[in-house]
């Protein structure tokens, strides 16, 4: 996304540089930053703290590497702390939880301008590969229903079968999407099923 020059703009301190990285990595980083945190003013509070802290550390950045991997780090980093410092006890968020704009937020996501993979990435490759897994009717009825944000009522017309029958092939896509990531990262319960606080 950024070449080599705007990155050395950056790592030197030039304004329009930062200007341009803060103009084109916003909108991915309160994304992101919502799949943390609910309230809209603590998201911008987190934001604007990571680009102080992307000021603060611009002279360690490395023009041969993404910038974005470097800023995702700082940002991941400060929506964890956010969790932890309101002391929440119970972290294993359901994927039921999720509304439809964060899943289509988590299966759209392209890190393909990225050199080296962290643990998000790997993570959302894995909710991809669980979505495809699903048996074929199943995945059709989740991903018009959770992906693409269709009605209940507008998938089952469109299959033929009943609302019945599509509330519960989303409920077991869920469960096996779900038990398929929590295998993989047992350790990652804050940020299961991509970054889920």
């Amino acid at each position: 996304m950024f070449d080599f020059e705007t990155k050395k703009q950056l790592k030197t301190g030039k304004p329009a540089a930062f200007k341009e990285v803060f103009r084109l990595l916003y909108p991915r980083m309160r994304g992101y930053c919502k799949l943390f945190i609910a309230d809209d003013n603590e998201v911008e509070d987190v934001i604007q703290e990571c680009f102080i802290t992307l000021w603060e550390k611009r002279k360690s950045i490395n023009p041969e590497k993404s910038i974005e991997s470097f800023i995702f780090v700082i940002l991941r980093n400060r929506c964890l702390n956010v969790l932890k410092s309101k002391k929440i006890e119970d972290r294993k968020v359901e994927i039921e939880n999720l509304d439809v704009n964060e899943l289509q937020y988590l299966y759209q996501l392209d890190f393909s301008e990225k050199e080296e993979k962290s643990i998000e990435e790997m993570l959302i490759e894995s909710f991809r590969e669980a979505v495809d897994e699903l048996p074929e009717k199943m995945k059709q009825v989740f991903v018009a229903c959770k992906i693409q944000g269709k009605k209940q009522k507008e998938v089952a017309e469109e299959l033929g079968i009943s609302v019945k029958m599509i509330e519960k092939q989303i409920s077991k896509a869920k469960l096996q999407i779900r038990d398929k990531l929590m295998k993989q990262y047992p350790s990652m319960v804050v940020i299961i099923l991509l970054l889920l606080s």
